[in-house]
């Protein structure tokens, strides 16, 4: 479990297929003692499991199925990643609830600057698939931020300087593919929700037979 708050921009060193996934080798500034094999780390959003950790470098294997859902597969040397450790019980919620399981991603309609900020639009995923509610929460590349603008075709989230300073969101363009996490929260409340979706709507004589 993470909480959409990234740590460290790490820099991809090697990206390898190997088998039907890939091997990842990144660097991180962040302290050796943070990481152990097993270890649970947030890759662009991307829940990814340690190999290996020594001297700064950080292995990872990425699966299939991985490569398909995320924008990982384009991962190439020299490239600058998003990290997030994962939550410790007793640590800071400092954004929303992320399982680092990637729903889908989507590609990046416009950046701009406003008053400051930075508005950044990416095409919206089909609403079936991929709830979203305006003001909640969207991870994007594994950063937690609240949803500004909600419409059929886009997604608009603000971005704080330091946000933007801080993770690769700042290196993104049109065109650009990312990661996607919808809240957690929403996606088990939708799916609790399936199952009612097409009944009929309840009548008077219905609640009177019930004993209403």
């Amino acid at each position: 479990m993470f909480t959409g708050i990234v740590e460290d921009l790490g820099t991809v060193v090697q990206f390898s297929p190997c088998g039907s996934g890939a091997q990842i080798v990144g660097r991180t500034a962040l302290p050796a003692a943070d990481f152990s094999p097993g270890d649970s780390v947030a890759l662009n959003g991307a829940c990814q499991t340690v190999e290996r950790c020594a001297d700064g470098m950080l292995t990872f294997y990425a699966l299939r199925e991985t490569l398909n859902k995320t924008n990982l597969k384009y991962l190439r040397a020299g490239e600058v990643v998003n990290l997030e450790t994962a939550l410790r019980l007793g640590g800071k919620l400092g954004g929303h609830l992320v399982s680092g399981h990637i729903d889908c991603t989507a590609a990046v309609q416009s950046i701009k600057e406003r008053a400051g900020d930075i508005t950044l639009t990416i095409a919206r995923p089909p609403v079936e698939t991929f709830p979203v509610v305006a003001k909640g929460s969207i991870a994007i590349n594994g950063v937690s931020l609240t949803i500004a603008e909600l419409n059929a075709e886009s997604v608009s989230v603000c971005i704080i300087p330091h946000t933007w300073e801080h993770t690769n969101l700042r290196l993104l363009k049109t065109g650009s593919e990312v990661n996607l996490e919808a809240d957690l929260i929403g996606k088990y409340v939708c799916t609790l929700m399936e199952p009612y979706k097409h009944r009929p709507s309840v009548s008077m004589d219905d609640l009177r037979r019930a004993g209403f």
